[in-house]
């Protein structure tokens, strides 16, 4: 691939802006249905006003917890695919930069395979600089 003039090209950068993208979905996405969930819990209460009628024989106790803990670790993914991608621009750590691409693709989404096809591809950029 051509490079940009300053050794880099553009493989590494593509990974990186790939990367931030899917995890800032990520965090918004985990933290939006944290939210959803914690603020939703009173709508599926049995004795809830809400929804009379609705819950009979159907037990809700457990999902909310795990639902819970499956978002904050959304969460958790898209701050490291975030930290990464921003590895991956620098050029600072192949490692972080690969686990970010890794914690983008997760969610198993195209875009989160293409970044770990680009930092995979653009690992001899991180010592072009020395």
């Amino acid at each position: 691939m051509a490079s940009e003039g300053n050794g880099r090209g553009g493989l590494l950068s593509a990974g990186g802006i790939l990367s931030i993208i899917v995890g800032v979905f990520e965090i918004i996405g985990g933290g939006l249905a944290v939210a959803a969930i914690m603020l939703g819990t009173s709508f599926w209460h049995p004795e809830s006003c809400i929804l009379p009628g609705v819950t009979d024989g159907f037990n809700i106790g457990a999902a909310p917890t795990w639902l819970i803990i499956a978002g904050i670790a959304i969460i958790v993914l898209g701050i490291v695919a975030v930290f990464g991608g921003i590895a991956a621009i620098n050029r600072k750590s192949f490692g972080l930069s690969l686990a970010g691409a890794i914690c983008a693709f997760l969610p198993f989404n195209i875009v989160g395979l293409l970044a770990i096809i680009f930092v995979s591809l653009g690992k001899r950029e991180f010592g072009a600089e020395y």
